[in-house]
């Protein structure tokens, strides 16, 4: 078998699953589960086999004539280079984990054989963008996975969070997306075609005539679908999905989209210094607001979904200096560790009965009581720490070195500007990461008070998995050297100078927040806190939906709590307040945008029913009117109606003299 019908089936088969999975949910759901794992599993195999055979070599292409349109064509086509088929990887063995902890995490859920589906359809539609060497291909993929958020983030479609965030990740998602496609049918009116080969000669060859214009229209859908400011308000809200749902957006499809995107049309941007600059502002402004933002939510979700977006902005600063390999060798680190910090989130969640923090800082054993969560939990947050030797750091001190060539002119892609840029973001943001991700730790695993509720040993298939992608958390960093070849034969080991300079600045961001958190334990003891679900006989998910609607019932709102001794209220000071709502940018869009479309949305149904139905209605009434009184006239009486005939030729016989006798006086 040939590598392109490898790969046309990697994609092929979790669609299969879907469909089937939807055909028979409810006929005979024993075969749902089986439905849901093998056919991804399958794909990961495939995927697996399709990067061996391409080697980080020369890349594969394949494709074929779709549809004739008349003027741009658009093919089926495959293009395979070692970015596509390491990130096929990555997406098919986190799509596997999750549909198995999905297994036991929705366990007692009447709607997982939807549930399933969607997830495959969502991995479904990411290996389509992966794979794609079309552009309205990848768009069909990238529709698809904007849908599939939209019904598994509202999954607990009973809970007004879930209803919210699901409808909120759709619109914000779709304001990026509408630039987005005028980017795209800018870009194939310049280059002639929707081949992402033909369109990268043709920038080589001076091609485009609207490099700036069309950049930005395509790096607002980037904002959008990668949660970069200022798109990115709907990325924590999303955290009222199932957790399983959490690591398969945040780890391996949608936010990694837009960022893959990018880094296989890096010279359409490249060609533009304006929009390097741009974008390196955007991730500049994303990796220390979105630092800020996690030191202060109590959701463990949230904080978690906050480190997606500092560091998507780190990847999009990899890809503001021009280094598309140190930007996707982030994306696969990332992916590695975000999808079990999700996933051990969920077991925590589980665990505690509770996904506040500040909840769980008074509770003893939770490390006890889940040791597998515990120990990959930790690895994890060492590897988004950046501390060596896990991934997480080989792979952010690529993105600093790229940015340091670029700052100090040993790189000439991107201006000098743009380096700068974000290398001292990505030291600031080093800071904030190390110290966000400490006091995560801390509250959750070295709280004091009651002891944590036993909810029994956690299902085999929710710890499994943890373990499988710990692997690569812990040694894909190590593979830096090996793997030159799938990234374009860029070096990817760090340097002396940034790695001591980040890793001693992220000591510094994970000691100072040990020093406060020794400083605010205390007051732990005199201050209760609630929002505390406990139910050890429920599956997860319930655990996880109940945990939610008592946050937001106890404090108010679901990223916030009055805890007086979180370490993130003395670190923050007055920047707390702010920092947990976002800086306020839900509130801004709401005066700019949400209340105006309201207002004319109002002003459109006054207009619709003062307005034109009091003229439509008007008119039928006089018609009505009209009516009864021809009907009144009409009484079946044959001497009434030889009077009005009269009457009438009498009126009409007066009228003619009176009107002969006018004009013969004149």
């Amino acid at each position: 078998m040939t590598t392109t019908t490898l790969a046309a089936l990697v994609p092929l088969l979790p669609f299969l699953g879907a469909l089937g999975g939807l055909a028979v949910g409810r006929t005979a759901p024993g075969f749902v589960r089986p439905l849901a794992i093998l056919p991804t599993l399958t794909a990961a195999v495939l995927a697996v086999l399709v990067a061996v055979r391409q080697g980080g070599g020369r890349a594969i292409d394949a494709a074929t004539q779709l549809t004739p349109t008349g003027s741009v064509p658009i093919d089926l086509a495959l293009h395979l280079d070692g970015f596509a088929v390491l990130v096929a990887v990555l997406v098919t063995v986190v799509a596997t984990c999750v549909q198995i902890y999905s297994t036991a995490y929705l366990r007692d859920d009447a709607r997982y054989p939807s549930y399933a589906a969607l997830v495959s359809l969502f991995t479904s539609a990411m290996l389509l963008v992966v794979y794609s060497g079309d552009l309205m291909v990848l768009l069909v993929g990238w529709e698809i996975m904007g849908i599939c958020s939209y019904f598994l983030v509202g999954h607990y479609w009973e809970t007004p969070e879930a209803r919210a965030a699901s409808l909120k990740a759709f619109l914000v998602t779709k304001l990026g997306d509408v630039p987005f496609l005028i980017g795209l049918f800018a870009l194939a009116a310049d280059t002639g075609s929707f081949r992402i080969t033909k369109i990268l000669a043709a920038v080589a060859n001076g091609g485009l005539e609207h490099p700036t214009l069309i950049a930005l229209l395509l790096l607002a859908g980037v904002a959008g679908k990668s949660a970069q400011f200022p798109l990115h308000t709907w990325l924590p809200d999303a955290m009222a999905g199932p957790t399983p749902v959490s690591a398969l957006i945040h780890a391996a499809t949608m936010v990694a989209a837009g960022i893959y995107f990018v880094a296989r049309l890096l010279p359409v941007f490249a060609a533009s210094g304006a929009a390097l600059v741009v974008l390196a502002v955007m991730a500049a402004v994303t990796m220390v607001g979105s630092g800020l933002a996690a030191l202060a939510q109590d959701d463990i979700k949230r904080v978690l979904a906050y480190s997606t977006i500092g560091q998507l902005g780190y990847m999009s600063g990899a890809l503001a200096v021009g280094d598309r390999g140190a930007a996707v060798f982030h994306l696969i680190s990332h992916g590695a560790f975000k999808a079990v910090l999700f996933l051990a989130a969920g077991v925590v969640i589980h665990a505690a009965g509770t996904n506040s923090l500040a909840a769980m800082s008074r509770m003893t054993g939770l490390a006890r009581r889940i040791p597998d969560a515990y120990w990959t939990m930790t690895v994890a947050l060492l590897a988004l720490a950046a501390i060596p030797p896990f991934a997480g750091f080989f792979s952010k001190e690529a993105v600093l070195v790229a940015a340091e060539h670029t700052a100090l002119g040993d790189r000439t892609v991107a201006p000098a500007a743009a380096g700068w840029t974000i290398l001292i973001a990505g030291l600031l943001a080093a800071v904030l990461t190390a110290s966000y991700a400490v006091r995560l730790w801390l509250l959750a695993f070295r709280g004091r008070g009651a002891e944590v509720p036993d909810h029994g040993k956690q299902p085999l298939a929710m710890t499994s998995v943890l373990w499988i992608l710990a692997v690569p958390t812990i040694g894909f960093g190590l593979t830096a050297g090996i793997l030159g070849d799938w990234f374009d034969g860029h070096t990817l080991t760090p340097s002396l100078t940034t790695a001591v300079l980040s890793t001693g600045v992220t000591l510094v961001g994970g000691l100072v927040t040990y020093g406060a958190w020794r400083h605010t334990t205390a007051l732990a003891a005199r201050t209760p806190i609630g929002a505390v679900a406990a139910h050890p006989g429920a599956e997860p998910a319930l655990v996880e939906a109940e945990a939610m609607t008592s946050h937001t019932a106890a404090y108010g709102t679901i990223a916030d709590a009055p805890d007086p001794a979180d370490p993130g209220r003395l670190l923050l000071g007055p920047l707390h307040r702010h920092a947990v709502t976002g800086f306020h940018l839900d509130a801004l869009y709401t005066a700019l945008f949400v209340r105006p479309v309201r207002a004319a949305a109002r002003l459109v149904r006054f207009l619709d029913r003062e307005v034109v139905d009091t003229y439509v209605n008007g008119t039928g009434a006089v018609t009505r009117l009209l009516g009864t009184a021809v009907r009144r006239a009409q009484t079946g009486n044959v001497q009434t109606y030889v009077s009005a005939l009269l009457a009438g030729s009498l009126a009409l016989a007066i009228a003619a003299v009176v009107f002969a006798n006018v004009n013969a006086g004149s």
